[in-house]
């Protein structure tokens, strides 16, 4: 009889410890649910191309061809077709959102890919041999405050801080390229402070505190991030968002501070050669307008920007040594760049339509135009002509350049398949620089033909 009551007594207890585990593990399965938002995409490309070009990332990321080099038989070695395919840039990221606190709303980003690793073939053309390495692209947090209520129409304050699209490379074009329009505009993810101030309906104020990681400015000793670091003086951005329905224009300026040196030289006539602390320094400012339009099934989207130097943002540019002081200091000139770029697209659902796997066939056009017009001021130079020093990390040679490049980008679901052609060409020159860096002797275009096959699905 007292087992049996035992019996009868635990029976409800199990049950109810039972029933409270599943409802505490309902629970952390819609906490996890409601507040983190993985995704990401399995991404393919196939590409050929028909001459050597400046590239990264497994040459998935084309800036532009490469000048003759012609042999003594006149062959120009350049002139060399490949092709590849690999699955690089595969992505994993991770949303938080939907915390908040009093008035304070949180969130957080962390998103990697798969990155060529930074091994070469013997002669350093490709980076296409060894193993893939994951790299880190985006990671920050976010903060958020609705504040003053204005009818309809709020002012909201939107505070982020980690890695993430530089303010002026975040409006990208529409294509399937890994380079995004680029050098044609800037693209560049670092480490910032941002403040998005949203005034009303139609206006946003941003402002930015910017550092340099993956993509550096160049120097004396290549492209580092050395010469910001020793500068002390963030990367600073404001831009003026103006929105309407399907139209967006937005206008902004990058400004940009850094030591390419902290130590140099001067004569001493009791102890020679000596090395002295300099404070050398080059600022530049670049402005930039974007438009877009977007209604139904068409898109169109232009981007301009007047780039001095630019380099830190994957854009034609760099500087040089202008004077050279007494005191071993340098001062320092930055070429100017114009790049503008426009790109449309059109389409929409084709075929029978499903409610879980609806078709899409979209064809998109980009156009991009670049033209160099050579350091602001005269380079310095030597006794023997040359320059004291002239940091441009591609061909200095490049006068202008454009490219144009049709897709067509086929949606099933979750899954994409792109076929793009992406034809571009370079206006070079040979023989001697001019005191701005330029050369316009033997102007010549060379042009590389891209054939590039995307397949990709989407998580």
């Amino acid at each position: 009889m007292i087992l049996v009551l035992c019996t009868l007594f635990l029976v409800p207890v199990s049950a109810q410890e039972a029933t409270t585990k599943q409802q505490k593990k309902e629970a952390v399965k819609s906490h996890l649910k409601q507040h983190f938002k993985p995704y990401g995409f399995i991404r393919n490309y196939f590409a050929y191309d028909s001459r050597e070009s400046w590239s990264g990332t497994g040459d998935l990321y084309s800036f532009q061809p490469k000048d003759e080099k012609l042999n003594a038989y006149g062959d120009d070695l350049n002139a060399q077709s490949t092709f590849r395919f690999l699955s690089l840039t595969t992505r994993l990221g991770l949303n938080i959102v939907g915390y908040q606190w009093r008035n304070t709303q949180f969130g957080a980003k962390i998103e990697a890919d798969f990155y060529a690793g930074l091994s070469t073939k013997g002669t350093g053309t490709h980076s296409v041999s060894g193993v893939a390495q994951f790299r880190l692209r985006q990671a920050y947090l976010t903060l958020a405050w609705d504040s003053l209520k204005m009818g309809k129409d709020f002012a909201r304050v939107d505070l982020l801080m980690g890695q993430a699209w530089h303010p002026m490379a975040a409006d990208l074009c529409d294509a399937i390229a890994l380079n995004s329009g680029a050098p044609f505009g800037p693209f560049s993810r670092t480490p910032q402070v941002k403040m998005d101030a949203r005034l009303g309906k139609y206006v946003t104020l941003t402002a930015a505190g910017i550092w340099q990681m993956q993509y550096m400015s160049t120097g004396p000793d290549g492209q580092s991030a050395e010469y910001m670091l020793y500068g002390k003086t963030p990367e600073a951005y404001l831009g003026l968002s103006f929105h309407d329905k399907g139209f967006l224009m937005r206008l902004g300026a990058d400004v940009l501070s850094i030591k390419p040196r902290h130590l140099g030289a001067v004569e001493d006539p009791v102890y020679g050669t000596v090395t002295v602390k300099v404070k050398d320094r080059i600022t530049t400012a670049s402005p930039f307008i974007y438009l877009q339009y977007k209604k139904g099934e068409f898109s169109i989207k232009a981007k301009s920007i007047f780039a001095e130097a630019g380099e830190h943002m994957n854009m034609n540019g760099g500087y040089g040594v202008k004077a050279v002081n007494a005191d071993g200091s340098y001062e320092y000139t930055p070429t100017r760049t114009s790049s503008t770029w426009l790109s449309i697209v059109y389409g929409g659902k084709v075929g029978a339509q499903e409610d879980k796997h609806p078709q899409k066939l979209q064809g998109i056009l980009f156009g991009g135009y670049v033209h160099n017009f050579g350091t602001k001021d005269a380079l310095a130079t030597n006794a023997d002509g040359s320059f004291v020093g002239f940091y441009y990390p591609r061909s200095y040679a490049m006068n202008e350049m454009w490219r144009l490049s049709p897709t067509l980008l086929y949606t099933v679901g979750k899954f994409q398949l792109g076929l793009e052609y992406e034809i571009t060409s370079v206006q070079y020159g040979k023989g001697t620089q001019n005191d701005h860096g330029l050369v316009r002797d033997n102007l010549h275009w060379v042009t590389n033909h891209r054939v590039q096959l995307m397949a990709k699905y989407n998580f």
